[in-house]
């Protein structure tokens, strides 16, 4: 049987066994997919034991996922992010792990089913790990200028830099300013639960556009109830987690993120279904 984990620490929340086992059935595939929780200190070790087709990486394996990937896709190599291990010789062709990041794919494939895809600029708020996974899908939209809020600015640097690399013009600004330039789409990655006060939240909704906001969890976040307060549209990450899944499915199975599933429509549909259910 093709055996497939979750690595993260914590686990126990993680969505991604409902998605991949719901997949799996539709597709008449008899692969497990299950949850195991690895800390960074056991983490090489575990690699090094374990006999699995892939597995999903989550918090906080992300970077050394990415040093231990033998090779790494486009994705990877820009975000330093490692989500998905393939680690099956036959597919890999021998040379070790294969590190993907499906994070930004999830983006870009979550921002086109809302409609939001046509914007020459955006405003991106935070400026760690998923915030540069987002301006990665943003640059692969098409996006030439982005404002990063940043409670932080200084943390914000290597995005400015990254930036530059995907031929972005990329602006950083405090959060807590008290007037920001108006844009037609906001990405958040702040944390969820993370508190703001009612000045921030109204000061980045005025001229927002559409929220994308990558918490799922927690519903509505301090953002997103300042967007409805104002009467803005805000999307929360759901289907960005949905469709880095669908990605890492056809890592996989093929080892290749742009070969289709078989029905794939069909699949998508079970797997959102699973979400709701759940």
């Amino acid at each position: 049987m093709i055996r497939l984990e979750v690595w993260g620490d914590p686990i126990d929340h993680s969505l991604s066994p409902v998605l991949h086992r719901a997949a799996y059935a539709q597709l008449g595939w008899e692969w497990r997919y299950d949850r195991r929780r690895v800390d960074a200190a056991g983490f090489r070790t575990m690699l090094n034991d374990v006999q699995l087709r892939g597995a999903s990486i989550t918090f906080p394996l992300k970077n050394l996922a990415w040093a231990a990937a033998a090779t790494r896709d486009r994705r990877a190599e820009l975000t330093g992010a490692v989500n998905t291990l393939l680690l099956d010789a036959a597919l890999t062709g021998g040379d070790g792990p294969y590190g993907f990041n499906t994070d930004v794919g999830g983006i870009v494939r979550d921002l086109h089913a809302h409609g939001i895809s046509d914007a020459d600029a955006a405003r991106l708020i935070g400026a760690g790990a998923t915030a540069t996974s987002a301006l990665v899908a943003l640059g692969e939209l098409g996006i030439e200028h982005v404002d990063v809020l940043a409670r932080r600015p200084d943390a914000a640097e290597p995005l400015r830099a990254l930036g530059a690399r995907l031929g972005m013009t990329v602006t950083v600004a405090p959060l807590e300013a008290p007037s920001h330039p108006s844009r037609p789409l906001t990405i958040s990655t702040l944390p969820g639960g993370t508190v703001l006060p009612d000045s921030v939240s109204d000061a980045v909704a005025a001229g927002g556009g559409v929220l994308y906001d990558v918490v799922y969890g927690q519903w509505p976040t301090a953002l997103a109830a300042a967007w409805e307060r104002m009467g803005g549209r805000a999307v929360n990450g759901l289907g960005m987690l949905l469709h880095q899944a669908v990605l890492q499915i056809r890592i996989f199975a093929t080892g290749d993120p742009d070969e289709p599933l078989p029905d794939e429509p069909s699949v998508v549909a079970v797997m959102r279904r699973a979400l709701v259910k759940d």
